[in-house]
Parts: structure tokens; C-alpha cells; sequence
């Protein structure tokens, strides 16, 4: 007989998928049976074909008023080699307290403690007020084309928005809602190609170096104050990741160099601001260039308002923290969804680690994850 909480067996349920991403495998059909039996309308959305094909599904419970969703996602980054790992990666194993196995923090442990709040909520408020969401994908840790995104085009289409969200990112750093995430910077990609002239090394005058053109440039842009962030925000970065040129032999000069950069930005600057200044450096610059420019998503901020709240007594009452309000870190699907007008907050677990060999979370912070989920539920909807 095991002494599991009904958390924690379910989060070992779902870590013992090899979801890999896209693949959900069956970790959605274990989240949509147990919300199913406590009353929830569950519809399927899957987006994609082949390869491309990501599971999704959209689940409610009640007819009106507001509407709370947990929104996370089933598919976890790849695990790399198995024999790094001190167990098998989808094995679910606690050692010395702690629940080892992918997805363990990020973010099947979530997924799991949302499942039980709820079951315990409703059991306790089987007529509570608004609606119970579930916006669930498997297409975050992957390219994000086909998941969440496409879910809320689809709702927006038909009129249906989302009041309060609540991500299960793992947005915690020393204990459980020591941290929240309650807005993101945004994400602007660019891969910058400048354009030269090949030739023999011994023979400059006869080549143009892209390289040699490209780096005053570059340092200009790396020292440039984009701004100087704001209460919320820091000061927008960019940073420069890849640099490719050449052919690999020493004695040619390269036709061209291509440098791979991005943007962090606050709600101090936007796309367009930030892709002007940057034309104008480079033309300044006088360079021969192309350059693509991808987003990822713009910066969203939820300050001050119930669901901040909500979310802020409920880690106070159950774990006695002031939580800190952060926008730090990466992009999450919350991107997608904050456009809408829709008050979101990331509340998770631990993210020490996350994407790491041997990924880990203390199993007794499952069931207190569990807990401050169900008073937020307590507080917004009864």
C-alpha cells in the first residue's frame, strides 16, 4: 500500500509518461479523467499535422460569471543521456524527500497539484461561483507554434476570455511561493547577416572583411542603454549568442558573417522602437547586411488587482511567506495569453532544476502547491 498523497501519485503518474516535446503520450488522458469525474466539459484541441501535431485541450466547469484557469503544459525538454542521471529520468524516485524525474519541477508537479486543488475544492463548493478553466499543452517546451497560442485564438474567436490565470511554471527559488511570476519581458529575436567580399588573407585590399566591418557595430550595440526599465521591469538587454563566419581555413577572408542576437525587453521600449535604433546603428555602420527579425513575445505585467491578491494571501496563510513579485527569467505561455486582457500570475515550484540531469522537487511542497491553489480558488470563487 503506498502512503503517496494523492499529489504526489499523480505527479508520479504523469513524470512516468516519456512526454518528450510535442509527445503528451497519456499525461492529458490523466488530467481529463480525473477533471472529467468532478464535473468538468472537456474539449479536445489539437493543432498540427504529422510531425507538427500538438495535443491540447480547453476544460470548464460551471456556466457564468468569471472564469479562473490553470493553464501548464504536459511536455518536458529532453532528457539527454539516461546514464547521466542518477535514475532512470521516468522513473519517478524520492530520495531523501525529494521527487526525482523529468517534468518533476517543470512542470508536471504543478500540473498535478492544480488536479487536486480542485478535486478537493469542488468536493467542498460543488456550486461555487464562475468557472474552473483548464487551458493544458504540449507544445511549450518546443517551438510554441501550435499550443497555447492557437487555444486562445480559437477561444478569442468565439468570444471567450479568461478573468484570472494561473501558471504553473516553476517560479519558485528557495520555497514554495517565496516568488511569483506576475509579468515577463518580451523577446525579439534577429539574426543579422553582413555582407563582405571573400578573399586571400595576404591580399585585403583586394577583399572586404564583414567581420572587421561588423564588430564597431556590434560593440556599439552592446553598449547602447535601450532604456532604463521601470518599477517592474529592468533595463532592456541585448546580447549577442552566435557568431559564424569563414570557411575554416586560416588564410581566407569571409564573404559574409552572420551574428545571432536577442532582445529581453521591458514595457519601456517595444518592437518597433527597438528595431529602429537598431537600423540605425548598423547604417550608421555603412555595412552591407540583412537581417530577420523573429518575436517570441511581447512583455505583459499584472500589478495591482484581485487575482495579485488572491495569490499573495494564499502563499501568506498557508506558508507564512511575503512572496516577491518578479519579472524575471525567460518567456512562458503566458505571453500568449496576458494579451487578452487576462490578469496572469506564474506560481510554481522550485526551479533549481529545471532542464537539469536528475531534475528534482521536494514532495512535501507538492501537497503545500496543492493547498495554495485551493485557497486561491476559496478566495476568487466563492
Amino acid at each position: 500500500m503506498s502512503n503517496d498523497t494523492a499529489t504526489l501519485a499523480l505527479a508520479k503518474a504523469l513524470i512516468q509518461e516519456p512526454s518528450v516535446t510535442p509527445d503528451d503520450f497519456n499525461c492529458q488522458n490523466l488530467m481529463i479523467d480525473r477533471l472529467e469525474a468532478i464535473g468538468f466539459t472537456i474539449e479536445r484541441m489539437p493543432f498540427g499535422e504529422g510531425d507538427d501535431r500538438v495535443e491540447n485541450f480547453w476544460a470548464t466547469r460551471g456556466s457564468s460569471g468569471k472564469v479562473l484557469s490553470f493553464a501548464g503544459h504536459t511536455d518536458v525538454v529532453p532528457t539527454g543521456p539516461h546514464d547521466a542521471w542518477s535514475t532512470p529520468p521516468f522513473e519517478p524516485t524520492i530520495i531523501d524527500g525529494y521527487l526525482h524525474g523529468r517534468g518533476a519541477a517543470d512542470m508536471k508537479g504543478s500540473l498535478a497539484a492544480m488536479v487536486t486543488a480542485c478535486e478537493r475544492f469542488v468536493a467542498n463548493h460543488p456550486d461555487h461561483n464562475g468557472k474552473i478553466a483548464f487551458l493544458i499543452t504540449s507544445d511549450e517546451e518546443g517551438p510554441a507554434h501550435n499550443g497555447t497560442v492557437r487555444v486562445v485564438e480559437t477561444l478569442q474567436a468565439r468570444d471567450e476570455f479568461v478573468d484570472w490565470c494561473i501558471v504553473g511554471e516553476p517560479s519558485s527559488t528557495n520555497a514554495v511561493g517565496d516568488t511569483v511570476k506576475n509579468g515577463r519581458r518580451g523577446s525579439l529575436g534577429a539574426i543579422l547577416t553582413v555582407k563582405g567580399v571573400q578573399g586571400h588573407v595576404a591580399y585585403p585590399h583586394l577583399a572586404r572583411n564583414p567581420i572587421h566591418d561588423a564588430v564597431p557595430a556590434l560593440s556599439v550595440l552592446a553598449a547602447e542603454e535601450w532604456d532604463q526599465g521601470n518599477d517592474f521591469f529592468p533595463p532592456t538587454s541585448f546580447q549577442i549568442s552566435n557568431i559564424n563566419g569563414g570557411t575554416g581555413a586560416t588564410n581566407v577572408i569571409p564573404g559574409d558573417v552572420t551574428i545571432v542576437c536577442n532582445f529581453r525587453f521591458s514595457t519601456e521600449s517595444s518592437e518597433e522602437s527597438l528595431k529602429q535604433r537598431t537600423l540605425a546603428i548598423l547604417d550608421a555602420a555603412k555595412l552591407d547586411y540583412e537581417i530577420q527579425w523573429n518575436l517570441s513575445g511581447l512583455p505583459f505585467l499584472t500589478s495591482a488587482g484581485d487575482l495579485v491578491e488572491a495569490v499573495v494571501d494564499s502563499i501568506q496563510a498557508v506558508t507564512g511567506l511575503d512572496t516577491e513579485l518578479s519579472t524575471a527569467g525567460g518567456t512562458s505561455d503566458g505571453r500568449f495569453i496576458a494579451p487578452t486582457g487576462t490578469q496572469v500570475i506564474e506560481l510554481g515550484p522550485c526551479n533549481a532544476t529545471i532542464h537539469k540531469v536528475d531534475e528534482k522537487i521536494c514532495a512535501a511542497d507538492l501537497d503545500t502547491l496543492s493547498a495554495i491553489y485551493e485557497l486561491i480558488l476559496n478566495k476568487l470563487l466563492t
